[in-house]
């Protein structure tokens, strides 16, 4: 294993979420979110 110095530690990139993940988590829990409601809670249309 190899001990990195502060000029090498400044340069590690990685573990950042971009926002394109963050709106595809919210989408799909949006989704399971409604598709159990409406599995348990069938409401007619107006």
């Amino acid at each position: 294993m190899k001990n990195l110095n502060d000029k090498e530690l400044m340069d590690v990139n990685g573990g950042g979420v971009s926002i394109g993940a963050i709106v595809g988590i919210a989408a799909g829990i949006t989704f399971i979110v409604g598709l159990i409601d409406g599995l348990f809670r069938p409401l007619k249309c107006n």
